[in-house]
């Protein structure tokens, strides 16, 4: 189980265009990896949602969004087209990074999670939640974001 005060374990995903993503890639920045159940729904459209309408936000502390979950790019590709949202999402199919990080459930699917990485990549937030109808506390995240910088 990963804690707070480890190195963030490295990964390389395909994006919802497909292109090959791979955390080290954003050393420099702060990240928040934030994993999801399943494209479409209710609850990680409320979720995202506001992540996109607060983008500037998160660019303010030094801050690259990375939404993860096990849906195919193409999935991933149509539902950030209908909603227009401004951030990495990454496909985990083979759910190994889901696996990686602790947050799968045993239906398959990506536990509702947030993790942030600091700029050297180290875990300095771990929010992993059981029920998949809550939604991680953005106000810790930026708090911890705030810290950051």
């Amino acid at each position: 189980m990963l804690q707070v005060g480890q190195n963030a374990p490295d990964f390389t995903l395909f994006n919802a265009e497909k292109e090959s993503i791979t955390l080290s890639q954003f050393k420099g920045r702060n990240v928040v990896l934030l994993f999801f159940p399943k494209a479409f729904t209710g609850v990680c459209t409320k979720e995202f949602c506001d992540v996109r309408d607060n983008i500037h936000v998160y660019q303010n502390l030094n801050a690259e969004i990375i939404a993860i979950s096990v849906d195919p790019e193409s999935t991933l590709a149509e539902w950030k087209a209908s909603e227009s949202y401004n951030f990495q999402m990454l496909s985990d199919s083979n759910k190994d990074v889901s696996r990686t990080y602790d947050t799968i459930y045993d239906t398959g699917v990506s536990k509702r999670s947030a993790f942030v990485i600091d700029s050297e990549g180290t875990l300095r937030h771990i929010d992993v939640l059981e029920n998949a109808g809550e939604i991680p506390s953005f106000e810790d995240i930026l708090n911890v974001l705030s810290t950051l910088n």
